[in-house]
């Protein structure tokens, strides 16, 4: 059982990795069959508008509301309990979303106008937008059933199928772009039609591994059931504070489309860059400690509890520092690399390497808050991360309305969005932290003080080592793809290896930083 947290965020990160890595693949066939542009930027506000909302509805409020509800029911209760608090769950997402979805795609031109205000000056961009919002916005209905499944399943152990659903996006949406799109009128209206393809074959990937775990049941009206109505309660704050870093993001957006074209794609592709590291490894221990946290608070072991919350921010450290570092002094070779070919060009590279370092400031961040707010959501607090994601907002919201104001027409406004969302997530993760050590559920171990010291020396060590290989522009601008590919390869391996190796040195016991 000790190791049950470090096999399971291994099973989640591993199949996340291979998902990231598909999902740069994919951008790197975008950003090279359709490049910065029009077309692109419309695709994506389309294809953000319902990952905004799937995050707002199921892997957001939802699952936070529904795990540690789950999690009582099968610690408390019998299997079919739990079988119908599932069935009446899924009964109650799946008939709003369903109207929902209905509504979204008779009302795509009104959400386009929300979304990107910015396009009513591009009537074609806008009307383009418009049309593949209509194939895409369905996604949501099926991503939240999706989420839906991931719930039972990871509180059943079992993270390998959610974690996989989002390689099949990934395929889908690749094949697509070299496949379908050279057979259309609008090559980019593959894409969209696309992501609707997708959402169907993950939410039928997971059917089989409910049914192994006796979850699979069908649908029913369950707006009645005691534990739909516990989940509703919690899903009302929790669709604001869980999701606040997307609601940044999509000010961002909002605000980015009013700056010059491609700087919707700037910021997509860099904050690509930044979801690799939080994907991998901020949300993986999110979603692996929540059931196990919902489980010691529903058994009144406030010791395990507090343990946990300790592990898990000390692996977040352990990655979170040297990856912030890294991508900021890697952007503009990483950019290179992974994104400048065909349509994305040299100064696609530099633009969108500003916001990578600027986004990358807030990775820490970014991070806290996966690990933190799942102390509250497992004590089914849901009340408290509004308070404090409301503040975070109004701060990216005004840093992010100043960056427009001031840096309209300079060519790096997109940047000061990036660096405003990222004072956003640091600012929303410290506060959160600091209200679980208040509460009194978060004590720290000790041994902190060191830990941080030997983190602190490897990184800066690391920094050094990449600071000749990140001032070599004119290589990565000119080098062909095998060259850039394996010179970035070998740079990240030796920063790596340095860093863990110097870590060894100074005496870092991995013991300690076994799971609890």
């Amino acid at each position: 059982m000790k190791q049950g947290l470090l096999r399971s965020i291994f099973t989640f990160g591993s199949l996340t990795l291979v998902s990231r890595v598909l999902g740069l693949v994919r951008d790197v066939v975008v950003g090279t069959v359709f490049g910065p542009g029009a077309a692109t930027d419309a695709f994506l506000v389309a294809f953000k508008i319902p990952n905004f909302m799937r995050r707002l509805f199921a892997e957001g409020a939802f699952s936070q509301a529904f795990v540690p509800v789950l999690s009582e029911y099968k610690t408390q209760r019998k299997p079919e309990d739990v079988r119908r608090l599932v069935g009446s769950a899924t009964g109650a997402l799946g008939s709003v979303l369903l109207l929902l979805s209905v509504l979204g795609v008779l009302g795509a031109p009104w959400l386009v106008q929300l979304f990107a205000p910015g396009f009513a000056d591009e009537p074609a961009k806008q009307a383009l937008a418009v049309e593949m919002l209509r194939y895409t916005f369905p996604y949501i209905l099926f991503i939240s059933l999706v989420a839906c499944a991931g719930g039972v399943l990871n509180t059943y152990g079992r993270f390998g199928p959610p974690a996989f659903a989002p390689v099949l996006l990934n395929v889908v949406l690749i094949a697509a772009a070299v496949g379908v799109a050279p057979l259309l009128n609008v090559p980019i209206m593959a894409l969209a039609i696309g992501v609707f393809v997708a959402g169907v074959l993950q939410l039928l990937l997971q059917l089989p591994y409910l049914a192994r775990e006796g979850m699979l049941t069908w649908p029913r009206w369950g707006w009645r059931d005691s534990g739909v109505r516990r989940i509703l309660r919690l899903m009302g704050p929790a669709i604001f504070g869980s999701s606040v870093a997307q609601i940044n993001l999509l000010v961002d957006t909002i605000l980015a489309s009013f700056l010059v074209t491609g700087s919707v794609s700037w910021l997509y592709f860099a904050d690509r860059l930044v979801e690799f590291p939080l994907g991998i490894f901020g949300v993986a221990l999110g979603t692996v400690i929540l059931p196990r946290l919902s489980s010691e608070h529903a058994a009144n072991a406030p010791e395990r509890f507090s343990t946990t919350l300790d592990w898990a921010l000390r692996w977040l450290v352990l990655i979170a520092l040297p990856a912030t570092v890294g991508l900021m002094m890697l952007a503009p070779p990483m950019m290179a690399t992974l994104f400048q070919y065909g349509a994305f060009g040299e100064a696609d590279v530099l633009a969108a390497g500003l916001a990578l370092m600027a986004y990358a400031l807030g990775l820490s961040g970014f991070m806290l808050v996966k690990v933190a707010a799942p102390g509250y959501f497992a004590r089914q607090d849901t009340k408290t991360p509004v308070k404090i994601a409301a503040l975070s907002m109004v701060c990216n919201m005004i840093l992010s309305t100043a960056a427009v104001v001031w840096l309209h027409g300079t060519g790096i406004g997109h940047v000061g969005l990036a660096a405003a969302t990222a004072v956003a997530a640091i600012l929303n993760g410290s506060l959160l932290l600091m209200g679980l050590r208040k509460l009194g559920v978060y004590r720290p171990a000790a041994g902190w003080s060191g830990f941080i010291r030997r983190i602190g020396i490897a990184t800066l060590a690391m920094a050094a080592l990449l600071y000749y290989p990140a001032r070599q522009l004119e290589f990565w601008l000119d080098a062909t793809l095998w060259v850039r590919a394996g010179a970035l390869m070998a740079v990240v391996l030796a920063a790596a290896a340095l860093y863990f190796g110097l870590l060894h040195v100074f005496g870092q016991s991995w013991r300690a930083l076994k799971a609890p």
